[in-house]
């Protein structure tokens, strides 16, 4: 029995003592965040190494300590095996933090020297104190902290992928060597969000503009991103909406819009229901991981006339996606546009027909009246529905300004092109009705002295009466 229990401690003791720390990397996760936002990423404590033993290297006789060191074993630069791509040492930086769970001795000169990065060349990570009697430190791991500086993330770009530089150490801690890996996230996100979007178009001379017109800028679009991406874009519908401001409601097609940006960055093309790549050129990974873009919509002069010129609201939604060359990455926004027309209208009579003579100087012109049409006398513009009256300022003609007895009402005006022709008056008379939404039409206008209001003139005063005549959209 004795020799059984002696063969099993035997072999418990060899399994025991044949037992290798297994070397560790040290895997570092950079978050997204402090990529996009460049802002200081800090580690928690890492255990990088671990110790069983107490006490420091010396030289000679407890004299001269041996400094601890890390050196880069495959160069100057975080390498991703995968590609050729780099980021520089200086990049990472890292301190001691605790070893077996507390601070090592600075007795007698010794100290911990600050944030450092790693070098093809030993950079001593403590320094011990000059003689063996300052003290040690606790068994146990070997923690450090790490951090990457702001400035980093804004001077160098953080493409997606494993960036590993191989490290040794000169202590016989375990383990002796190991990679400290950047393990950098595949990530494409919007950084700046415009939800809404609201256009206005409060003048006439908008319509009469040649060429393509900006319809309105979306502000700028800012997004950060670790892999190369395209801009893709889309309406949420083959038509907008209108409602006009008589509460009418409507569609116009959406392919009369079209999105581009304020720059070489996108291409122009015209919105549809599908999604389609709008990016000029795939937006690569640059220093600082953000691109920034104005995206821009476009309306050709004759499509606004045509389409956006009644007053009235109309709506619109895009769906915008920032996806990664490979599609596997897709980060969704959208923006609700808004274009109101606010309600305008113009009347413009031009010099040459301001004013309107009529000469009574034979027997014929008060026996059978006149009649005389003024080419383009009037040019109007609504963008809503609308009715043109005529009036008088008064009731009589004036002569040098005094009221006389001769009736405005003898004086019939009306359109060319129309039968109807009405007396002139204060109160406001209907001369064009159901007006639809019209640019600088220009009216042709007939004035008629009939034979009965002509015989009414015979007898008066020879001499120059006048009336002002006034054209309105509304009757007032």
């Amino acid at each position: 029995m004795k020799a059984i229990r002696g063969f099993i401690i035997v072999i418990f003791t060899i399994c025991c003592g044949s037992t290798v720390t297994k070397a560790q990397d040290v895997y570092l996760s950079i978050p997204e965040d402090n990529i996009f936002n460049r802002s200081e990423f800090t580690s928690l404590p890492t255990t990088v190494m671990n110790t069983s033993r107490t006490n420091w290297d010396y030289a000679f006789f407890g004299l001269g300590p041996v400094s601890p060191t890390f050196t880069s074993t495959s160069g100057a630069n975080f390498i991703q095996s995968s590609s050729s791509l780099t980021l520089p040492n200086t990049v990472l930086l890292w301190q001691l933090e605790s070893m077996g769970g507390q601070m090592p001795s600075t007795g007698y000169l010794g100290y911990l020297p600050g944030f450092q990065s790693f070098s093809t060349g030993a950079v001593r990570w403590f320094e011990p104190p000059s003689s063996v009697l300052g003290g040690g430190f606790n068994r146990g791991n070997i923690n450090f902290t790490f951090k990457i500086p702001a400035a980093q993330f804004a001077a160098n770009a953080f493409q997606a992928g494993n960036y590993s530089m191989n490290i040794t150490q000169n202590y016989d801690f375990t383990p002796r060597n190991f990679r400290t890996v950047l393990v950098i996230p595949a990530s494409v996100r919007w950084l700046t969000a415009s939800p809404t979007k609201y256009i206005e178009i409060s003048s006439l001379n908008d319509y009469r503009i040649t060429g393509t017109r900006v319809l309105g800028n979306l502000g700028n679009a800012e997004i950060g991103h670790t892999v190369d991406f395209n801009l893709w874009a889309k309406a949420a519908a083959n038509n907008i909406q209108f409602v006009s401001s008589k509460g009418t409601q409507g569609t116009r097609n959406i392919a009369t819009i079209k999105l581009g940006s304020n720059g070489s960055a996108l291409t122009t093309k015209a919105l549809s229901s599908t999604f389609q790549n709008f990016s000029a050129a795939n937006f690569n990974v640059i220093p600082g991981n953000r691109n920034s873009f104005i995206p821009e919509l476009y309306v050709s002069a004759e499509d606004l006339k045509t389409h956006f010129f009644e007053a009235g609201t109309y709506t619109f939604e895009l769906n915008f996606s920032a996806r990664s060359t490979d599609n596997s990455i897709n980060s969704l926004q959208n923006t609700a546009v808004q274009l109101k027309v606010l309600p305008r209208s113009e009347i413009t009579i031009p010099s040459s027909g301001q004013n309107v003579n009529f000469n009574f100087n034979t027997a014929a012109h008060y026996a059978n009246g006149q009649s005389q049409t003024i080419q383009k006398q009037i040019k109007l513009s609504n963008n809503e529905s609308f009715e043109l009256y005529v009036k008088s300022d008064e009731n009589y003609f004036k002569k040098g300004g005094v009221q006389t007895a001769i009736n405005s009402n003898i004086l019939q005006i009306g359109l060319e092109g129309s039968s109807a022709n009405v007396p002139l008056s204060k109160t406001p008379q209907k001369i064009l009705t159901n007006g639809t939404p019209v640019l600088d039409r220009e009216l042709n206008v007939r004035y008629t002295i009939p034979p009965a209001g002509a015989q009414t003139l015979v007898g008066k005063e020879s001499s120059t009466y006048s009336v002002n005549v006034y054209y309105s959209f509304t009757a007032i």
